[in-house]
C-alpha cells in the first residue's frame, strides 16, 4: 500500500501545483525554461504514475475489503463511465457544447470516473486510488474555475455538431475501453 499512496502523492502533487503554488510554479518556468520545465514534469508525472500502477498491482494481491458493492453499482459505475468519457472527448473537441457550459469537462470527467469506480470497489486500494482522484479533482475544478473568474476567461459557444460529435466519440471510446482494453490493461473484465 506504501508504493500506491507515494505514487498518489507525487503525481496528484505534482499535478496540484496549480491549486496550491501557481506563483511558484511561474517563477520556476521562467527560471529554468519551458522545455525543461515540462521534461522535469513529465518526468515525474511518469514516475508518480508507475508507482500508482505497481503499487495498486501489489494491493490487489492482499485485498483489504472494506465493504462489499451491490452487483447493481457495477451497472452504476458502467454508465458513470460513459459520461467519463464524454466529458473527457469534450475537453479535446473545439467547439462543442459542453465545454462551452461546464469550462472544464477534462475534470468533470475523471471525478466522474473516480466516482464511478468508488461505488463499484469496495477494496482499501480502490478507495485509496480512487477517492485520492476524487478529492484531487473535486479541488482542482474549484481552483480551475476561481482562476477563470479572476482572469474573466470567456469560453467560446458550442454548437450542435460538435456537441454531438463529442457525444458519439465519448461513447465509442468508453465502449472500445470496456470490451477490449479495460481487461488487458487494468486486469479486470468491466462486465
Amino acid at each position: 500500500m506504501t508504493i500506491l499512496i507515494l505514487g498518489l502523492i507525487i503525481f496528484l502533487g505534482l499535478h496540484s501545483i496549480r491549486v496550491v503554488a501557481e506563483d511558484w510554479r511561474n517563477a520556476t518556468r521562467a527560471r529554468v525554461g519551458l522545455n525543461t520545465w515540462r521534461a522535469m514534469y513529465s518526468v515525474i508525472s511518469i514516475t508518480g504514475l508507475l508507482l500508482i500502477i505497481w503499487g495498486y498491482g501489489v494491493a490487489r494481491e492482499v485485498p483489504i475489503v472494506i465493504w462489499t458493492p451491490p452487483p447493481a453499482t457495477r451497472h452504476i459505475a458502467a454508465l458513470l463511465a460513459v459520461i467519463a468519457f464524454i466529458f473527457i472527448a469534450a475537453a479535446y473537441i473545439p467547439r462543442n457544447g459542453i465545454k462551452a457550459k461546464l469550462h472544464h469537462p477534462m475534470t468533470i470527467g475523471v471525478k466522474t470516473w473516480a466516482l464511478a469506480h468508488l461505488i463499484a470497489n469496495g477494496t482499501l486500494h480502490d478507495i485509496l486510488l480512487f477517492g485520492g482522484f476524487l478529492i484531487w479533482a473535486i479541488l482542482l475544478f474549484r481552483a480551475s474555475r476561481k482562476r477563470d473568474a479572476a482572469l474573466g476567461v470567456r469560453y467560446p459557444a458550442g454548437n450542435g455538431a460538435a456537441t454531438a460529435l463529442t457525444i458519439v466519440a465519448g461513447v465509442i471510446g468508453a465502449g472500445v475501453f470496456a470490451m477490449w482494453l479495460h481487461l488487458p490493461l487494468i486486469g479486470v473484465r468491466p462486465f
